[in-house]
């Protein structure tokens, strides 16, 4: 009995593979592919894994039609003609258009991780999102999204952690908000042209075969994926050192605060001695950490008072969620893990330290130049220079602080946000001596 070939249908139906490629291809082939048969229609909208991961940051029906008002042609557009319309529920037209055909088709429930990067995402939108029954999201990325008005969204994270809040909600488990989106990727051209490549290099033997080349094309474009990630992740928050994001206008903190343990964002809580409630008048509200400091530490003691956040030894809500958002996984504890680092020539590995602080925190103790810091158990700033303004002090003054009186030059170690043993020394000194002549 001669055997049939397997159909592009037999492969689809093993949940085992479907879940493995669907989140690699776009939203739109999926839908398209799913018109082309009955069979393949009821295989995409009846399957969960086929929009387990749902990123609809490059469709274009999820984009403002900036233009002048038009005839129609989708649904939405007709509401600009009503002056009742408020500016939310026009921005949020695109997006709730398309959750409206995932409503009606039964996969909507099925979407655990959205992907609404550099949309136009109102906070209402937010608050459908992690509050109706209709939506089962567990990761939500609103990075660099228009018109998300942050103190509204603060509000919309609060009420959904309140105590009062229903058992079992809510069901967002982690939020990206802080981090750049990721630059868009399409993984089947990159297969394509990598095995092409392959192609032109290899014509003979056993690795010129067309299945050879696509397997090597797929585990390459799996390994710059995650060579990407690692680098993202570890440059930007293990490795980088200075501010890596700007001070938010919102009270973050206290919204972070109260969400803590709930949902966990690509920030984190600033962990400073002075954000503990026994720090007398030193005390200080929550606050982000927007400063990432050197893994190595404190300048003396090369470690923090609070200690470094290491994966897999300090609690998970020390640790934000890194970028990009994980595609085969709704963990919290799998979008927070970094990639290990070598230990030199033993061959083993080890995860990096973390070390962030917030402004404030770092005030007087930092060297925004060359970023080495002093704790506060090494380094009390002295009131007699420190309290001084800038302008207050004079060439001798300054010289004090620099030598060559190696006592005062131990009493204050930041002036001007630069340390004083180098950066302030290397930039101050050479105008100090042409002013003397």
């Amino acid at each position: 009995m001669e055997e049939t070939p397997t159909t592009i249908l037999d492969l689809l139906s093993n949940q085992l593979v479907l879940r493995q490629i669907s989140p690699y291809i776009p939203t739109k082939d999926v839908i398209s592919l799913s018109a082309t048969s009955r069979n393949l229609r009821q295989l995409v909208n009846n399957a969960p894994e086929a929009f387990q991961y749902l990123d609809l940051s490059p469709i274009k029906s999820a984009t403002i039609d900036a233009s002048p008002i038009d005839s129609g042609g989708i649904s939405w557009r007709a509401e600009r003609m009503d002056e009742a319309l408020t500016e939310d529920e026009f921005y949020c037209g695109p997006l709730r258009g398309i959750f409206s055909r995932l409503g009606r088709q039964h996969v909507l429930e099925y979407v655990h991780t959205l992907i609404l990067d550099g949309l136009s995402v109102p906070a209402d939108l937010v608050r459908e999102i992690i509050a109706e029954d209709r939506f089962n999201v567990k990761i939500l990325s609103v990075r660099q999204c228009k018109h998300l008005n942050e103190r509204k969204l603060n509000q919309v994270l609060r009420y959904a952690v309140r105590p009062s809040r229903s058992e079992g909600t809510p069901k967002l488990r982690g939020l990206y908000f802080f981090g750049p989106k990721d630059a868009p990727t399409n993984v089947l051209s990159r297969m394509i042209s990598i095995r092409e490549e392959k192609q032109r290099i290899a014509r003979s033997g056993v690795t010129s075969s067309e299945g050879a080349q696509i397997g090597a094309a797929w585990s390459q474009v799996t390994d710059d994926g995650l060579a990407n990630r690692s680098e993202y992740a570890e440059d930007q928050l293990y490795r980088e050192v200075g501010r890596i994001m700007k001070t938010p206008v919102s009270d973050w903190g206290a919204t972070l605060a109260k969400c803590k343990g709930l949902i966990t964002f690509d920030a984190v809580l600033c962990r400073g001695p002075r954000h503990d409630p026994h720090a007398g008048s030193n005390y200080l509200p929550p606050a982000l950490a927007t400063i990432s400091l050197k893994a190595r530490g404190c300048q003396s003691c090369g470690t923090c008072p609070e200690g470094p956040a290491i994966f897999g030894e300090s609690p998970e809500t020390d640790l934000p969620l890194l970028a990009p958002p994980p595609i085969h996984s709704t963990r919290v504890r799998t979008a927070q893990r970094p990639s290990p680092i070598s230990t030199s020539t033993s061959g083993h590995h080890r995860m990096p330290s973390l070390i962030m602080r917030c402004e404030d925190c770092l005030r007087g103790r930092w060297c925004e130049r060359c970023n080495k810091w002093w704790c506060e158990n090494c380094y009390s700033e002295p009131v007699s220079r420190a309290s001084e303004p800038p302008q207050a002090l004079d060439s001798a003054a300054l010289m004090d602080l620099m030598g060559p009186n190696p006592g005062l030059v131990g009493q204050v170690k930041v002036l001007f946000n630069v340390c004083v043993e180098s950066c302030l020394r290397s930039e101050i000194l050479p105008v100090v001596d042409g002013m003397w002549g």
